[in-house]
Parts: structure tokens; sequence; C-alpha cells
């Protein structure tokens, strides 16, 4: 156990979308809870979300203030100005606490943003970077930017074979991999994680020895990350964080009293949860099929659908099952996955909702649309909680394949299997975070070299050794 006397301050840097802070504000949650000082240091359009006891809250600008990056509209433009004004003010940020009785000793940023990395080093701390994908959708794209894969990636002979990695076949690989010409802005900056790596002090991922040991160790040599996950509030873990039970941030307004209600009218696993996260758009043909299939599937339903595709519902579909269904702007999801009436999860698989769903111990269906989601919804069946919904040749999932992904999660021998497998996960998240656990280690051993660091007298930053040696 580490002692509460740190001296240490953190300044935790997150990308300004919903996925990336709850993540990097779980972490700074776990720090402060271990006696660092813990700063989240976001865009001035985000902090008015931020609310987490014990963890300080400062502004950085994008250079887009009043909205982020639906002002800049372009991801190019967005991420130049973010890296131009972000270096500026994280530098002031620093200096801000330059002589006061906790001068920052470490910058962790999100790896989206390597330029904090350089912002660290010039101020003579710590750098340390956090990646929020898993650790095989990491360890593919380490391996491009090294070379070692090249794009596009057509697997014409056979599925990819990596060290540590099960076999992916193509659907099973990220969406920026399959057409690069399709997002260049975004393939470009997820290769740019890697850009500056070799000088940062740690790198942490958000996941577990447990869950995903082999897929690290497969790239150890080039990607030496420490895995600290899942970072998902303490209450449905390990409880060692008191009344942490959301994380803190919202971007959306949730609805968290209405759908409780209406869950505790329902049986014990009767209720299928569908979300496909804040930032998926489905096309309004998907939209028919998935409800049409939650509508003949006989299983009563929440449904989180945004305000913006409300419209592409069908004609009298709300009012068809009324009785049966709720449609939802936003809710509070871990509430409603810790929920009894909870059968299943039908998600879009990105890395957060999975690990939810897995920390929770909800059987899963995976019905990703693109990026990462596409990897993450293969290892929902690798792990044995879920089973991904498979697309028909125009990329939509048909209201029978849904049927048929949901009656296997939820009825007769598979079901039990998927159960079984899925509390078997649940247990191992929790077993991990607490006291003693793979993740726990790594963390305190994070913050004992942030003592180290904290109490030195007199030695300059440049000639501390890289903090992964030292861990």
């Amino acid at each position: 156990m580490v002692t509460k006397e740190c001296r240490s301050h953190v300044v935790v840097i997150p990308y300004p979308s919903q996925g990336h802070i709850n993540p990097l504000l779980q972490f700074a949650k776990r720090l402060a809870s271990k006696g660092v000082k813990a700063t989240l240091a976001t865009t001035h359009y985000t902090i008015k979300s931020i609310c987490a006891p014990n963890v300080g809250v400062e502004p950085i600008s994008d250079g887009f203030d009043e909205s982020g990056f639906a002002q800049a509209r372009n991801v190019d433009l967005y991420l130049k100005s973010f890296k131009e004004n972000g270096s500026r003010t994280l530098s002031q940020l620093i200096h801000k606490f330059q002589h006061s009785k906790s001068p920052v000793t470490c910058v962790v940023y999100d790896s989206f943003l390597p330029w904090a990395l350089d912002v660290a080093k010039q101020n003579g701390i710590y750098g340390a970077s956090f990646f929020t994908n898993s650790a095989t959708v990491c360890h593919i794209f380490c391996r491009i930017h090294h070379g070692l894969l090249s794009l596009p990636l057509k697997l014409e002979s056979g599925p990819l074979l990596i060290p540590g990695v099960p076999p992916l076949n193509f659907p099973d690989l990220p969406s920026f991999l399959r057409l690069p010409e399709s997002y260049p802005a975004y393939l470009a900056m997820k290769l740019s994680q890697y850009s500056n790596l070799d000088k940062a002090d740690w790198i942490f991922d958000n996941t577990f020895e447990e869950l995903e040991g082999e897929e690290a160790k497969g790239v150890s040599e080039l990607w030496p990350a420490k895995l600290i996950g899942p970072m998902v509030p303490s209450a449905y873990l390990d409880s060692r964080i008191e009344d942490d039970k959301g994380y803190g941030a919202s971007l959306w307004n949730p609805l968290g009293v209405e759908c409780i209600k209406w869950l505790e009218t329902k049986p014990r696993k009767s209720v299928a949860y569908v979300s496909f996260g804040s930032m998926v758009s489905l096309t309004a043909e998907q939209m028919g099929e998935i409800a049409g299939g939650l509508k003949d599937s006989g299983l009563p339903f929440i449904w989180v659908v945004k305000e913006s595709e409300r419209g592409t519902l069908p004609d009298g579909f709300v009012e068809s099952t009324k009785e049966k269904g709720l449609i939802v702007g936003w809710c509070n999801q871990l509430e409603l996955l810790a929920h009894p009436a909870i059968c299943c999860f039908v998600s879009h698989c990105g890395w957060n909702s999975t690990l939810e769903g897995l920390s929770l111990g909800v059987p899963m269906v995976g019905v990703p649309q693109w990026a990462d989601q596409l990897t993450d919804a293969k290892f929902v069946e690798v792990w044995g909680v879920g089973v991904r919904a498979k697309e028909d040749d125009k990329g939509v999932v048909r209201k029978e394949e849904l049927i048929m992904c949901l009656k296997k999660v939820t009825e007769g021998e598979k079901r039990a299997e998927i159960e079984k497998n899925a509390n078997k996960w649940r247990e191992s998240a929790k077993i991990t975070l607490s006291e003693g656990g793979s993740s726990d280690k790594r963390m305190n051993e994070f913050v004992k070299q942030l003592m180290i660091r904290a109490n030195e007298k007199g030695e300059e930053a440049n000639d501390i050794p890289n903090g992964r040696h030292l861990v």
C-alpha cells in the first residue's frame, strides 16, 4: 500500500471527448486515492462538465474555447490548433505551480496528444503516455508505425498473425487499416501516438494483465506499456474509493432516475440495454433494422437514441413499443449495466463500453460501426462474453441477425456459458484493482517513483533515468 504522504503532483490531460475524459479522469482519481495531488487539465469547452472530488481542474486551450471541435469542424485544423494553443497553455499551467507547495512532477497525457510530452520535457518533468484503446489495437498500430506492417492490410493469404494476438480476419481489423484513405486525419492521429514515445518515462494502457497480458507482451520491446485498467469507477469493482459511483464528467445530461424507475418494473435479467456511444451515428436503414429486431425479439429494452437520430426511427416505432421499450437521449450507463434487470448489452463496442460490460459481468452483443470497435467486437467473442452480429454485403446488421444474437446471449446452453465467462471476467477486473492485484501493483510502482522524484533535491530532471526502467 502506498503511503498517503506523497508530495507529488500529476497533471492529467485527456483528449476532450467523453470516451477519453472518462478513463483519464478515473486514473486521476486513483492517483489521488493513493496520496498524489492530481489535476485534470482540460479544454475550456469541457471544463464545466467535470466534477470529481479530490481532483483539481484547470483549463488549457485548444484554440476553440467556445465549443471545441464543433467550432473547428475540421480534424486537421483542430489538432494543429490544439497542439499550438495546448502547448502554450500547458506550459503556463506548469509554471503556475512551479513555486507552490506542490510543483508539477509529471504530466500524464492522452496518447492522442504527443505534444504534451514535449512540453513536459521542456519543463524538466516526467511525461507519461496514457493509451485509451485495447492492447491489441495499440499493438497493431505500433507495428505499422515501426514499418513491421504495411497499409492497407488486405490479408489476401490468410488472417493477420502477430505475436501474442489471436488470428485476426479482415472484418476484425480497425476500419482505418482496411481503408486508410477513408479517414486520413484520424489514421495520422493514431500513428502519431508513437512518434516520440521513446522519450516517455512511462506508458500506460487502460486494460489489465489477465485480459490482454499476452497481446501487450507480444509488442513490449516497442511498446513497454504498464497495464493499469480497467479505469471504471471504484464502486463497481473494488470499492476502495469512497462514493466513486461515476466518472465525474458528462458532456450530456443523463436521465438516470427515469431509467432506473422503469427498470424497477421489470423482472431480473429480462431487459436488453442498447447504446452505440456518443460518436456513432447509424444510418436510417440500420436504425430501422435495429428497431425491427428489438420489436420482434420479445425482450423489453432501453435504447439510447441521440436527439439527432430520433427522426430516423421507423414511423410508429416508439408508440408501438411503449409497453416494453424505453427510448432515452442519454443515461447513466454504468448504473444501468449494474441493475439486476439487465440481461444483455447491445453495444458498438467502443473500448470504454467493452470494459464496462466486462467489469459488470454483462453479456454483450457487438454491433461495431467503425475504427477500433471492429477489433473490440472480435474479442467479445474471444473472451466468451458475447457474440458479434454479422453484417450483410451492404454493411448492415439485419433484424433477423440481431434477434438470433439476442437469443444466443439470453437463452439455452450458450447463455449459461456466456454468463459464466462474464462473471469470471467481472471477478478478474475486481481483483486486478484490489490491493495486491496486477493493475494496483503497477500504479503503486508509479506512485513510488513519483515520491522518489518529489523528494530528490538538487538533481537535474534530465539526469533522471527513464521511468520505464525503474518500475
